[in-house]
């Protein structure tokens, strides 16, 4: 009996435990499919800017391009002045340029709405230098003469509008002396301790090695800030053919996110921004080290840009409708993504 009881509890548990290896598994819920991220086809991209700040912030981006680590592949050329990128973007060899924001504007109303603003590259980067202690506002440059380079362009409608609202009216309260580039005013600051002068980075910095005790005396960006008028003193932004970006949507969206992370990293690796400021010819590195914190180097785009830019043209505007080009630009000037 006691046999036929262990073959019976036997076969029981050998049952139990082919049941329980054999036991259906719980159908488990079908997993939503990641979709796969948008692969973007990269084109090449004629792309264009000034031997300046406006190029800066480009630098990091162009040397990824050069060693095939960008979407796309970019070609670029640095121009001594917004002249000669003009004619090259009007004509569709240029795509993408930075350039001044009133010239943008002008741009915009001089091709009817063919150029487009893709995102504002730098703030104020102009400033009043001398080698005294003359000069601790706008007020006490009346009577003085001030040595510019810039007529008709951002430097003059900037330093107008800052004298007017100091008070000072630009035809009656100082003498302005327009120079056609910053080697000319350095000449003149070593000639003339007492000289004062409007400079932007980084020639401020350059000038700086050259003239002994030449200092910054008033950064327009920071006076501009001061008026509390709800604008911004732009300096720069990027632009591009409007049938360039309707033709090329991803691709214009890769190079904003491609020039975003570029001016990210200018600004936080000086010193290896400042080597790749100088492999592209704009200025030493040893210059570009110390004037990078002070370019103002940015990356704005959608509704801020908007905001900022259309701030910043309406001064203008008030001050002479044809800086920026006899009107101000409509909504299609600003790209949004």
């Amino acid at each position: 009996m006691k046999k036929l009881l262990s073959l019976i509890l036997s076969a029981v548990l050998a049952t139990a435990v082919f049941t329980g290896c054999s036991a259906p598994e719980t159908p488990s819920a079908e997993a939503e499919p990641t979709p796969a991220p948008e692969v973007v086809e990269g084109i090449d991209i004629n792309i264009a800017g000034m031997s300046g700040p406006t190029s800066m912030g480009l630098v990091s981006m162009l040397d990824k391009s050069a060693k095939g680590e960008t979407v796309n592949n970019y070609n670029f050329t640095l121009a001594g002045a917004a002249d000669e990128i003009t004619p090259l973007l009007v004509k569709g060899e240029l795509d993408i340029a930075a350039v001044p924001a009133n010239l943008a504007s002008v741009l915009f109303n001089n091709t009817e709405g063919k150029i487009q603003i893709l995102a504002i590259n730098n703030l104020g980067v102009l400033y009043v230098v001398e080698q005294g202690e003359a000069v601790t506002s706008f007020a006490d440059l009346k009577g003085k003469t001030i040595y510019s380079t810039g007529k008709g362009t951002t430097p003059e409608y900037a330093l107008n509008y800052l004298l007017a609202q100091n008070g000072l009216d630009p035809e009656k309260d100082v003498t302005i002396e327009w120079k056609s580039e910053a080697a000319e005013i350095v000449a003149v600051l070593k000639q003339d301790p007492t000289a004062i002068a409007v400079l932007p980075q980084p020639f401020v910095t350059v000038a700086q090695t050259q003239v002994e005790g030449l200092k910054v005396a008033l950064s327009f960006n920071d006076e501009w800030n001061a008026l509390g008028n709800g604008s911004s003193l732009v300096t720069g932004v990027i632009v591009a053919r409007k049938a360039f970006v309707e033709e090329n949507p991803a691709q214009v969206s890769a190079f904003l996110d491609e020039f975003k992370a570029s001016t990210e990293f200018i600004n936080t690796n000086v010193e290896e921004g400042a080597a790749l400021v100088e492999s592209l010819g704009i200025v030493k590195a040893a210059v570009a080290k110390k004037a990078i914190p002070n370019c103002n180097i940015q990356f704005m785009e959608g509704e801020e840009m908007k905001t900022v830019v259309s701030g910043y043209l309406q001064t203008l505007y008030d001050q002479n409708p044809k800086a920026v080009g006899g009107a101000m630009p409509t909504d299609e000037f600003y790209f949004a993504r």
